[in-house]
Parts: C-alpha cells; structure tokens; sequence
C-alpha cells in the first residue's frame, strides 16, 4: 500500500535523495547544489510543499510546489516544480496518486507545471490525467 505525506524539514534527507534520483535519471546530477541544510530550510517555508510517497515505508516518490500568484488573474496558483517516481515504481499509480493529493492541496486553484519537450512519456501521462499541455519556451537568466 502506498502512503502519501507531507515533508517536514526533518526529512530533508529523503527529500535530498529523492531530488537527487530525478537529477541523476534525467542525466543532470550535476546541477544538483542543495544541501541538506538548505532543504530543511526550504521545507519550513509556508510557500513551499513537498509530498512524499512510501511504500512499507520507503521513499518511492514526491511532487512539490510553490504558491504563486498570477498578475492576469489575480488568483493563487500552484507552480508544480517536479513529480518524480522511483524506476521500479513506475506505471504502478504513484505519480497520478501523488497529482491526486496535489489536486486536494490545491482546492480548486490552478496548477501549473513546465515539461521537457523531449520527454513524450510525462507529456503522456499528463495529458492521460486530464491536463492541458501548452508549448511554450522558458527563458533563464543568471546575471552575473
């Protein structure tokens, strides 16, 4: 049976791990440059939410988020920063059980999310739970 919870800073470990296992699978373990200590601050930060899936519990997934606001609406939204399932755990449910609490979290708020044009498998399995993809180009800047 699976179990989905909400992260404490107390487990800024697993969520490290967790995080750690998205970057390494999408080949970019590299980026990776949060700490622990970073994350158990993050996770004490009212905007941020994180939940954990586990099986017999373990770690076997998460989606987390930010509270936005939107200058068109002005309306609250939920900005979905990642949904990862474990390899061995995927096509099993967890990611649609893990959108499902999501979409509780959010009471009826809008949830928004960017997904990589390459990767047609979540761009599937978002559009099979009833979401609307949108192309769109994401710009990033770090000035120096």
């Amino acid at each position: 049976m699976i179990s989905i919870r909400r992260a404490t800073p107390d487990d800024a470990t697993t969520v490290y791990t967790l995080v750690r296992g998205l970057a390494d699978h999408q080949d970019q373990g590299w980026a990776i440059t949060v700490t622990t200590d970073d994350l158990k601050r993050l996770l004490a930060r009212p905007e941020v939410g994180y939940l954990i899936a586990e099986r017999d519990g373990q770690a076997i997934g998460y989606v987390s988020w930010l509270q936005r606001i939107s200058f068109w609406s002005g309306q609250d939204y939920l900005h979905l920063d990642d949904l990862y399932v474990t390899g061995d755990e995927r096509g099993n449910g967890v990611g649609e059980q893990l959108m499902r609490v999501i979409a509780e979290v959010a009471d009826g708020k809008v949830i928004r999310w960017e997904v990589a044009e390459a990767n047609v498998a979540a761009q599937r399995f978002y559009e099979r739970i009833g979401a609307t993809l949108i192309s769109k180009k994401i710009g990033r800047w770090q000035p120096e």
